[in-house]
């Protein structure tokens, strides 16, 4: 199967729109496309088609991660999220809708005995501030599923619930509209890699297992979407995401809202309440060291001790490098012998480097394989140095990614920093993890723990 990227990004932002003048919730009642974006519009249509009637996914983007669509309602198109992605079953998946209308189609029982698909009667009062404040955007609610249900019964892996939210992206809006049926769409890599936030994700972890990818650039938030279960007392948050806990406080019912998610994959037979909950997830192929934000003795930098026991943990030869790397290290280094590549995250207060003892630092170009289709230039820069060991010696190279100490942006380059320093062939990861008290940064840290192989508190 050829793997295709087909860029939708001239005049994706103006595709259509909601209508401003109504009252509430009565403004998402219909997706309206605008007829003076025809151009893009067309260029969607066939993806659109292809997703009303062909059983393999399609990769589109939204304002969180790229997701891996396929029509919520068909069953062996849904199966086919599952074989691409090689997700588990019992994993569930996420609906995205376009407008209300569509929404209240979906909890209408299909044997018609539900008359109230017209209006809000449908949808639990407890939800109506939330979509009110957060819709379109980063929330997903939990909703009873009726029966029988419109849903195939692969998205919701035999719960008597399913996940559905309203994204913000102009484009997804469009694709689901111009489809006609509403998307179940997971994030659009193979299963516990890294979510992918550029179509050049999409196609690194896919190519070969999908035939379409809808390049949109790169994603806004860069962390999936946040899950709430309103129909549980007290209101809980089954996953961090873009939309943090605070803000969710702030909204009418739900000021006692509580944590029920672990920052670790958990165990068991059960099917998790919804996605990220019960698999690893968000790995990279190198191993990860997560110093936490209290962590005292990593407030300078990677501590010296820590760096050499992690690396001496590895197997005694170079890992298999990507892109030339290895042979790169090796002639860095003048000899045979077999060097360690790291990479080191940094947020707010790392200095260069993690603090390791390294020689001048130089910038590297975006991508560590040359591909020409980047759908956006990096949101950080990447550089590179030999790493010295305590005897002074060549040691192996680091390659060092800062995210900046914005929250926000450390939220929308994390994906593609673990994504980048895999690519590099990096055998070892060190991240400075953030103080998870603050907004989204619950979700960067969550999505940090899962990730690691290590964490120092």
């Amino acid at each position: 199967m050829e793997t295709r990227i087909v860029s939708i990004r001239q005049g994706s932002s103006s595709l259509g729109c909601f209508d401003a003048t109504k009252p509430s919730l009565a403004r998402l009642d219909h997706w309206h496309v605008r007829p003076e974006a025809k151009d893009a519009v067309d260029a969607l249509r066939p993806a659109a088609e292809y997703l009303r009637t062909k059983d393999t996914p399609v990769a589109f983007p939204t304002e969180t991660v790229y997701g891996l669509g396929a029509d919520a309602t068909r069953s062996a198109s849904v199966k086919g999220i599952y074989l691409a992605k090689g997700r588990p079953s019992d994993n569930p998946l996420i609906v995205h809708v376009c407008d209300l209308q569509m929404l209240r189609a979906l909890l209408k029982a299909q044997d018609g005995k539900d008359d109230n698909s017209d209006n809000d009667a449908t949808i639990p009062a407890v939800y109506k501030p939330l979509i009110d404040k957060f819709w379109p955007g980063p929330l997903t609610i939990l909703l009873p599923n009726p029966d029988p249900s419109p849903l195939a019964s692969e998205v919701t892996a035999g719960l008597k619930t399913f996940g559905v939210r309203m994204p913000s992206s102009p484009l997804a809006l469009t694709l689901i509209k111009l489809a006609g049926v509403p998307l179940a769409a997971p994030s659009a890599n193979a299963s516990t890699k890294p979510s992918p936030t550029t179509a050049q994700h999409v196609k690194d972890d896919l190519d070969g297992k999908i035939e379409w990818i809808l390049d949109g650039g790169s994603c806004t938030v860069g962390v999936e979407s946040t899950v709430v279960d309103g129909l549980c007392h007290p209101p809980a948050v089954l996953r961090p995401g873009g939309i943090g806990m605070d803000e969710i406080r702030s909204c009418p019912g739900w000021e006692g809202v509580v944590k029920a998610y672990k920052d670790q994959s958990e165990e068991g037979k059960a099917t998790p309440r919804a996605p990220g909950m019960k698999y690893k997830h968000y790995s990279p192929r190198a191993r990860v060291v997560l110093y936490e934000a209290d962590y005292v003795d990593g407030g300078r930098g990677i501590v010296a001790a820590d760096m050499h026991a992690a690396l001496e943990s590895l197997p005694p030869t170079a890992a298999v490098l990507t892109n030339g790397h290895d042979r790169h290290a090796t002639e860095m280094n003048g000899n045979n012998s077999p060097k360690r590549m790291v990479g080191i995250i940094r947020t707010k207060r790392w200095p260069a480097a993690g603090g390791l003892q390294c020689t001048n630092l130089q910038r590297l170009a975006d991508r560590a394989d040359g591909d020409e289709h980047i759908s956006e230039p990096s949101s950080y820069e990447i550089y590179s140095s030999r790493l010295m060991d305590q005897e002074d010696n060549i040691a192996g190279e680091v390659f060092d990614i800062s995210l900046g100490q914005d929250t926000q942006g450390i939220a929308q380059g994390l994906f593609s920093a673990l994504r980048e320093l895999d690519r590099r062939g990096v055998e070892m990861i060190f991240v400075e993890g953030v103080d998870d008290n603050v907004d989204i940064a619950a979700a960067v840290m969550n999505r940090l723990r899962k990730a690691a192989s290590e964490i120092r508190r």
